[in-house]
């Protein structure tokens, strides 16, 4: 038997980090080639990694919660006939880069150098966690074992003596899906607390809502300390896509002067065209809503006025048009706000266009949105009407020119054929950037948007 060390891969556009959302084995695990040993988080996304070796996990380097860099070791799996890797030793050490470990093709980016291991320190203060089961993890100084604390709730790591069989750390490893954590951690339910049901040991929402309704000791709702808490200050880490999108933002504000412009509409025969498409057979099966009526508006608007579907090279100092129209929807998630979008969306049939929105915002929902859907997008849709908003001055996403805000539709008071009746009205706000795209150009594009809507019948169909 070999042990053979996983290391954290750069899953793709050259990321440097993730963090180790909750890991799907234990020590002492058997698992085969391919199967999901952890999920991660990047600054895009939640990926799940799969095993590149056979055998049985013999130490999980680091622990849930925790960002690692990539080419940080995160498991040791004894693998049976397989030549060992190369000693752990200080990353620092020239004979370490000389004998990495064989690059396996299973994963992109895998079989980093062991000069970009260093191990990164957790950001909310708190001191860095020891390997789980592990004697050694390259870093930049030795690890000691760390001392017992009755108050940590989380077993204590085996010294290297003890590494080889630390079955207490299972408990650590709780089974169970991000939204879930995310559920547990806002009712402040402990997971560990919870016993499975499921033959897989993973815990479910259910059960994690009967954990917060459950009585506690003394008759007191489980959920009675966590709503005293929410009245002190908390400190929440920068992470993940929170943290990707926060720097996004700050430099679209600061780079790209946004202008933007605001259209209230009557989009009553928008509703009605809805209205009849969902009672087509063609549609029954998919999601017909406004939101598909205004993206198929942008993407014919593109078409007439295909300059404001452009990006600003400052580099090359060149203003470069962009061919296909990569339609980005943006979504909220429990991970923050994601953009995926939608390649070549003017190639795409209403019923085509309507699937493709079904599907990226189910994925950006469940935090499994593939890499590429994230990149690569030329002008984006954000729809502020579904929480109640009447419109928004929404910043633009780096390397596109305009972003349309698709407000509320409401009944109102509207003067139609010279009457005052209640119709369905709504307001587009749409932001440019000002380098690229003048006022005329802009307020063309948006009346254009405007003038579908108004009239979807004649003007898309």
């Amino acid at each position: 038997m070999a042990i053979k060390q996983f290391r954290l891969p750069d899953v793709g556009e050259g990321l440097t980090e993730a963090e180790i959302l909750g890991w799907s084995v234990a020590v002492g695990d058997v698992v085969k080639v391919n199967q999901v040993l952890v999920e991660i988080e990047t600054a895009k996304a939640a990926v799940e990694l799969p095993s590149p070796f056979a055998g049985r996990v013999s130490a999980l380097l680091v622990e849930a919660g925790q960002t690692v860099d990539v080419g940080t070791p995160i498991i040791d799996i004894e693998v049976a006939g397989a030549a060992p890797d190369a000693p752990k030793a200080s990353p620092a050490a020239p004979s370490a880069k000389a004998e990495a470990p064989k690059r396996e093709p299973v994963l992109v980016g895998y079989g980093v150098a062991q000069a970009a291991t260093t191990r990164r320190a957790r950001k909310n203060g708190a001191v860095p966690a020891a390997p789980v089961a592990s004697a050694s993890v390259a870093s930049a100084a030795p690890v000691a074992p760390a001392p017992a604390a009755p108050v940590v709730p989380a077993p204590v790591p085996a010294p290297a003596a003890q590494a080889a069989s630390a079955p207490s750390v299972a408990p650590t490893h709780v089974l169970a899906k991000p939204l879930v954590r995310k559920l547990a951690k806002d009712l402040g339910v402990d997971l560990a607390t919870i016993t499975p049901a499921r033959e897989d040991g993973v815990i479910t929402r259910e059960e994690v809502e009967r954990a917060a309704s459950a009585p506690a000791v003394g008759g007191a709702p489980a959920q009675a300390p966590a709503v005293s808490a929410l009245a002190e200050d908390r400190r929440v880490p920068i992470k993940g896509v929170r943290k990707a999108t926060a720097a996004a933002m700050v430099a679209s504000a600061f780079t790209a002067p946004h202008v933007t412009e605001f259209l209230t509409l009557d989009v009553s025969r928008t509703v009605k065209l809805v209205e009849r498409l969902r009672e087509q057979p063609e549609y029954r099966d998919v999601k017909v809503s406004p939101l598909l009526i205004t993206a198929r508006a942008l993407i014919r608007a593109v078409g007439r006025f295909p300059e404001i579907n452009a990006s600003w090279d400052e580099t090359a100092q060149e203003i470069v048009l962009r061919g296909p129209v990569n339609l980005g929807i943006a979504a909220a998630t429990p991970r923050g706000l994601v953009v995926p979008n939608v390649k070549a969306a003017e190639r795409l049939t209403l019923r085509q266009l309507a699937e493709a929105l079904a599907r990226l915002t189910a994925t950006a929902r469940e935090g499994k949105t593939p890499l590429a859907d994230l990149t690569g997008g030329t002008i984006t849709i954000t729809n502020v009407g579904v929480f109640g908003v009447d419109t928004g001055t929404p910043i633009l996403n780096p390397g596109e020119a305009a972003i349309l805000a698709f407000g509320a539709i409401k009944q109102q008071p509207w003067v139609h054929r010279g009457k005052v009746k209640p119709r369905w009205v709504t307001t587009l706000a749409l932001s440019f950037d000002h380098r690229l795209v003048d006022g005329e150009l802009g307020s063309r594009f948006l009346r254009e948007v405007g003038r579908a809507l108004e009239d979807p019948a004649a003007v898309l169909l």
